[in-house]
């Protein structure tokens, strides 16, 4: 159910987001930011970010202002970096309270990654109100420890009251870029920025904003069985293993392979793709259901519990994706993704199903729950009456 909006009638709400050290939570925060921005254009919103991160030029380039802490990860296998850890939290806690403290923020949402953590734990103890988005099926650290401080949480799967206080929780399912759904008029545009002719279907291939090494490795072992066929491919590596790439694409001469470290244009990308090969992260799973976009998922093994699988588990099991194990990558992904495509029966089906998991509306519910809270704090206060709209 979605909420009604709300303003100040005399003064203008202040929002700090904080999320970011992969796409994963960053996007969803700059998502959200969007919306409150445009459902209520004197919102006041302040991005905080770890410093190194992307975030840190991510946010400037979504037109926000964005400070970073100095706070790191706490590494799992023994490493020397670990030593620092805790000076850089107390640094970063220190840090966040003088930035509270100056900013006079309503409401603090955190979207998980290292700088969440410090900003929505000194909010909490102050009184402020905080606000947690969760992604995944299995909750991140930082989420799990705070959120029995937050006021709300929104979630994208059911089972979450296995991790968080079930009255605090609402389902709304993930925040996407609101601009990734392209009109068919701007195909043109999209074919002419990734140079493809339309003559022949499209992959998009990616690992996320870093790449993925095992499904870059399984590309490279069989480029020049992917050269010769009928396809067109849209290759996102990350930075690291760009070069590599792109040297051996130019070596075999495979004019059908585009090569790029990084795909700001993802609303063009997707548009032009037949099938999406990537990890199962949740928000590209929310991204790919918004589109309907039919997909091989490799979910990566390394993640925390496992919950890239349980991502992606909904999804095999309702054939709207096909899951190739890390493991298995590099024999069997290129040979399953060129065999997919040709059956254009099948793709048509997982595209239909993947749609089924679609929800356009999460980021409108999830500025619905904030708004709703900042009113309610207003109310209890005694200041004037807030001015209501619709969204």
């Amino acid at each position: 159910m979605r909420r009604r909006l709300s303003l100040k009638q005399h003064n203008h709400y202040r929002v700090i987001l904080s999320g970011g050290g992969t796409g994963g939570h960053l996007f969803p925060a700059i998502a959200i930011a969007n919306e409150l921005r445009d459902s209520d254009p004197t919102v006041e919103l302040l991005f905080v970010g770890a410093i190194g991160k992307m975030e840190m030029d991510k946010v400037p380039r979504a037109g926000y202002k964005i400070i970073g802490l100095p706070v790191t990860g706490f590494h799992r296998r023994f490493s020397f970096k670990n030593i620092l850890f805790p000076f850089r939290l107390l640094s970063s806690m220190i840090k966040a309270s003088r930035l509270i403290n100056q900013f006079k923020p309503d409401l603090v949402i955190g979207t998980g990654g290292f700088a969440s953590g410090p900003v929505l734990r000194v909010a909490a103890r102050k009184g402020i109100l905080t606000m947690i988005q969760e992604q995944n099926s299995f909750p991140g650290v930082t989420n799990r420890l705070l959120a029995h401080k937050a006021d709300r949480i929104c979630v994208a799967y059911t089972g979450m009251e296995h991790y968080f206080p079930k009255d605090k929780m609402v389902i709304t399912g993930n925040p996407v870029r609101s601009d990734l759904l392209i009109p068919m008029a701007r195909i043109p545009e999209a074919k002419a920025l990734f140079q493809t002719d339309g003559t022949k279907p499209v992959i998009l291939i990616f690992g996320g904003s870093q790449g993925a090494r095992t499904i870059n490795r399984s590309l490279f072992a069989k480029i020049d069985e992917i050269s010769k066929a009928p396809v067109e491919i849209i290759w996102q590596t990350g930075s690291s293993f760009f070069n590599q790439a792109k040297e051996a694409v130019a070596v075999q001469g495979a004019l059908n392979i585009r090569v790029l470290e990084f795909i700001h244009e993802m609303n063009f990308a997707y548009a032009l793709a037949d099938l999406v090969v990537c990890r199962s992260g949740a928000i590209t799973l929310s991204e790919l259901s918004l589109l309907g976009k039919p997909a091989i998922l490799v979910p990566l093994p390394s993640a925390a519990e496992d919950h890239q699988a349980k991502n992606a588990r909904s999804f095999v099991e309702a054939g709207a994706a096909v899951l190739v194990t890390d493991a298995d990558a590099p024999e069997t992904l290129v040979d399953k993704m060129l065999e997919l495509l040709e059956d254009k029966t099948k793709l048509e089906t997982m595209s239909r199903k993947m749609a089924v998991f679609a929800r356009p509306d999460a980021v409108k519910e999830i500025a619905g729950e904030a708004f709703h809270l900042l009113n309610a704090r207003l109310r209890k206060t005694n200041n004037p009456t807030p001015v209501t709209r619709n969204s």
